[in-house]
């Protein structure tokens, strides 16, 4: 059964569903869970109840989508992303049939609710994949502008490649964190002084980056492409993500080959991946293009969504509070053209793969994304609720991004990704 966009809009679950929730029956996110001292399987999300698909297709109320035994009983999400765009969309109606407040399948059935339902309260939230290769781009105009103009001056803010093609790198998959885990401060080479040698030691300069991070699905083989118009199709979905950096370590080092140490450290994945076709109705169109753009990059249609995201600070004596406001439609680079661009080459992807939009600023002061935007590289700390300043990220801090789309009556939510910031591990210079 496929639900037509307007009785989608109006699908009610008989699962109890806050108000203002992020996750109503319409969104349906996906991610890895586990009790205590149980096996890690993959779930889906309805209010604040976990649903566990291992359980589901356990008791056969998966059995018609053709998918292979125990897909779902695995401890990372890679597997059921390589099954392809159809079986996501399968589940995806099956699952809008199960928990329809009229079906009685599972609803009447109390033995097999309690093998599937849990409290969110009683759950551990896992990384969702197993990241083989992470890429990061730089997509934002208004991130690339602000951070050229500190750095270079306004005549020089982007680079001369900048609005001809979506400038990335490739990040650390080793270090990428589930959103919880807490953040150690890092150490490396600095040079505050332009004037005296390098030092060393604990970063001065942390920061945060709002990003928005796309899963991969398996691509094509090494050597084929991916267009704009197919890209989507090899875009399991989108999380929260945070790409934590140490500004000054990454200042001395990043010429010539760009970010290391300073950003290799630790990157933060929210715990929910949310499917395209549960955004499907927060398109919009992107950012017109400033300079032509080569054939390869061009595309048809609404590529954009307007997701909004704010950014939260708990100090340690205070309590939390917001900082920033931005939204994804904002990127002037698409997730179609970064997917593009990032296989023209014959470059493979594969199911898991990260690939994040680098950070998401718009164009005043409060939608700014990291803090070397918000206090302009310090210049102007941030008067705290609580009395303190933040010039950046101290000891004790939590960060946290949370990201929601919201448009007539329907609010689709990404969850949260956070992170609290430990102090550096000490080192010991004789060793």
């Amino acid at each position: 059964m496929s639900f037509p966009s307007q009785q989608l809009l109006q699908l009610s679950s008989w699962i109890e569903v806050p108000a203002q929730s992020d996750f109503p029956i319409q969104n349906l996110p996906m991610g890895i869970f586990s009790e205590a001292n149980t096996a890690l399987r993959a779930a889906t999300r309805i209010g604040d109840t976990i649903i566990d698909l291992a359980a589901l297709q356990a008791i056969g109320l998966l059995e018609n989508l053709s998918l292979p035994p125990n897909i779902f009983a695995q401890a990372t999400l890679n597997n059921f992303i390589k099954t392809g765009k159809k079986s996501w969309s399968a589940l995806r109606q099956r699952l809008l049939e199960i928990f329809d407040k009229e079906n009685p399948e599972l609803r009447d059935n109390a033995a097999a609710r309690e093998k599937v339902l849990f409290s969110m309260e009683n759950v551990r939230m896992h990384l969702p994949v197993s990241v083989g290769d992470y890429t990061d781009f730089y997509a934002s105009k208004e991130h690339a502008t602000n951070v050229g103009i500190m750095f270079r001056g306004k005549e020089n803010a982007l680079m001369p490649n900048w609005l001809h093609l979506p400038v990335g790198y490739h990040g650390r998959a080793s270090s990428v964190l589930v959103s919880g885990t807490p953040v150690r401060r890092p150490m490396g080479q600095m040079r505050p002084d332009a004037t005296q040698p390098p030092v060393f030691g604990a970063t001065r300069l942390l920061d945060f980056e709002v990003e928005m991070a796309y899963i991969a699905a398996q691509g094509k083989p090494l050597g084929e492409r991916i267009s704009t118009a197919e890209a989507e199709d090899y875009i399991f979905g989108l999380s929260v993500f945070n790409d934590w950096s140490a500004r000054d370590i990454q200042s001395w080092e990043y010429v010539p080959l760009g970010p290391f140490l300073g950003k290799n450290f630790a990157s933060s994945l929210a715990p929910w991946i949310v499917s395209l076709e549960a955004l499907e109705p927060f398109r919009v169109a992107a950012p017109e293009p400033v300079e032509p753009l080569l054939p390869y990059l061009q595309y048809k249609g609404k590529k954009a969504f307007d997701i909004h995201l704010e950014v939260l600070l708990k100090t340690p004596q205070g309590e939390q509070q917001s900082i920033a406001k931005t939204n994804f439609k904002y990127m002037y680079w698409t997730i179609a053209q970064q997917m593009a661009h990032h296989t023209i080459n014959g470059c493979n992807i594969n199911a898991g793969d990260i690939l994040a939009s680098g950070t998401i600023s718009g164009s005043t002061p409060d939608s700014y994304g990291s803090m070397l935007e918000l206090t302009w590289r310090g210049q102007n700390p941030l008067l705290l609720a609580d009395g303190s300043m933040r010039k950046f990220l101290e000891d004790g801090d939590t960060l946290t991004i949370k990201a929601w789309a919201e448009k007539d009556g329907l609010r689709i939510g990404l969850g949260e990704v956070s992170g609290e910031i430990l102090p550096a591990f000490p080192y010991d210079e004789s060793q």
